[in-house]
Order: C-alpha cells, then sequence, then structure tokens
C-alpha cells in the first residue's frame, strides 16, 4: 500500500509531470531544451522541487533542459507505505528519477538537503554526473540551534508558515504571502506534517544546540566532480563554514560567499546565481 500526495487533490503548482522511478510514482517539471540540469530541492515543512526553483526555472531553461522532482518523502511523489527513509533510499531514488528518463550524466544543482543528496550521489556514483552547484549545504560536523529545525515541530496555519519561511533568507522581506499561501496548502496536501516528521528525528528542545553531521571531511576530499559551491554569508541554518569546508576540501571546488544572504541563494541573489550557474554548467 502506498499513499499518492497528489491524487484527488486540487490543482497546485508545484504538480507537475508523473514518472515512476525506482518503483515510485514521482513528481517532476521537465522544462527547456539542452544539457540536463538536475535541481534538487531542500527540506523543510511543504518543501516540493517546484517550490524551491520555480522563480529560476524559465531563465535556466533558456540554456538547459531543467528537471526538477520531488525526492521521495517530498512533495507530490509517492509515500509507499512503510518506507525507512535515508540518504542510500534518497541516491537510489534520484538514480532511478534519471534512468527512466534516459539522463546519464547531468549537472546537479542543490539546495541544502539537495546539495547534500548531490554530495552523496557523487561520493559513490561519480560516474553519474559531470558537475555539481552546491548552496547552502551541509558539510562536516557543525552546531546547528535546535530552533533551526523548527520544521519538525510546525503546525499547519498561515501564520506558522509565514514565521516558518521568514527565518530563511537574510531579509524576510523577500517572504511574500504567495509564497506562504502556496507552501501551506502543500502541507495540507501532500501527506501532512506526519508524513514530514517521519523523514528526521526530532531535533531538540527549542534552547539547545545539536550536532549535525554532513558528509565526513575525508570523504570530501576523494570527490573529483567539478563543485561550484555557493554559501550566504548569513545562512543561520547551514553555517558558511560548510561551505568554506567544500571549498577547501573538494579537490575541484570553487567557493562564492554571497553578502547578506541567507539560506536561499537562489532565491535572494536570483540573477546572480542564475549567472553563476549558467556559466559553470557550460563550462
Amino acid at each position: 500500500m502506498s499513499t499518492s500526495p497528489g491524487a484527488g487533490a486540487a490543482v497546485h503548482p508545484a504538480i507537475g509531470r508523473s514518472i515512476v522511478a525506482a518503483g515510485v510514482r514521482t513528481n517532476y517539471h521537465d522544462v527547456g531544451e539542452g544539457p540536463p540540469l538536475v535541481l534538487l530541492h531542500g527540506s523543510g515543512a511543504g518543501v516540493t522541487g517546484w517550490e524551491n526553483w520555480h522563480g529560476v526555472m524559465p531563465a535556466l531553461a533558456r540554456s538547459f533542459r531543467v528537471l526538477v522532482p520531488d525526492i521521495i518523502g517530498f512533495g507530490f511523489t509517492e509515500r509507499p507505505e512503510g518506507t525507512r527513509y535515508s540518504i542510500k533510499l534518497w541516491v537510489q531514488h534520484l538514480i532511478g528519477f534519471l534512468d527512466a528518463l534516459g539522463i546519464e550524466r547531468p549537472v546537479l544543482v542543490g539546495n541544502s538537503f539537495g546539495g547534500a543528496l548531490g554530495l552523496a550521489l557523487s561520493l559513490r556514483n561519480a560516474h553519474r554526473v559531470s558537475r555539481m552547484v552546491l548552496m547552502g549545504t551541509p558539510a562536516g560536523e557543525f552546531q546547528q540551534r535546535a530552533a533551526s529545525a523548527r520544521s519538525w515541530y510546525y503546525e499547519p496555519s498561515l501564520a506558522h508558515m509565514a514565521e516558518l519561511l521568514r527565518s530563511f533568507p537574510h531579509d524576510p522581506a523577500v517572504v511574500t504571502d504567495e509564497m506562504v499561501r502556496l507552501r501551506h496548502e502543500v502541507t495540507l496536501m501532500a501527506g501532512g506534517m506526519e508524513a514530514y516528521r517521519k523523514l528526521f528525528p526530532e531535533p531538540g528542545a527549542a534552547g539547545e544546540t545539536r550536532t549535525v553531521k554532513g558528509i565526513a571531511e575525508e570523504d570530501l576530499r576523494t570527490i573529483q566532480t567539478p563543485i561550484l559551491a555557493l554559501h550566504g554569508r548569513d545562512d543561520e541554518r547551514v553555517p558558511p563554514e560548510c561551505g568554506i569546508r567544500i571549498g577547501l576540501q573538494c579537490p575541484n571546488a570553487d567557493l562564492h560567499l554571497f553578502s547578506k544572504c541567507g539560506h536561499w541563494v537562489q532565491i535572494e541573489r536570483q540573477a546572480e546565481f542564475v549567472e553563476l550557474t549558467t556559466r559553470f554548467a557550460r563550462s
């Protein structure tokens, strides 16, 4: 038995095409023509591939075939009952998605969780990725305030969603009422918060800090894939030292730090993100 978050749901712009990937009915968007560029979303209450990337998809689609999946456990992709979520499963699902579309070696662009997924894929399956653009990506060990993981405790309401989303960027004004409404609707339509809480362990009390472990530094040193690491200098979710760590440890990594920018480089510095990503992906 499984649940299909999009089945019977009202129309939502995050609901796109559907394909079976690694045995899972997968929601995705496919726009543009050219070399394949796969955009991998972050985590958080109500996240989808479309929600993370729709602001830059049209610009990137002028140069690339842009593919934007909802990774299993998120958005409007099917959630088979009894699924045990892990980085191994997420990598398997991503490879299945590439295989289902006949994509051999795309450029991967990952935000936060999506960046960690890209690193994990490149670590064990380097032949399946040509280049990577990573934003706000966990790397090595770092301390995170449990309050930064407030998505786990989120209770659906427009007010709560607005409060949650305004904690991601440096300038909360980038969060619009439309963004709040659409992401709130996903939490009601796509499996709800019960489904989201199955993805990650409970982070702990609001005043506590916790140690978060991304890809270990010794593993980062073995990743030969060309990488462009982009990080907001004011990112309070994943500190900029993670981006610096990628830049220092990965042999073929370049790094760009953005001032007055938080966790959403692709939203907060949209034009620069598109320019840097396009130039790097073409090279």
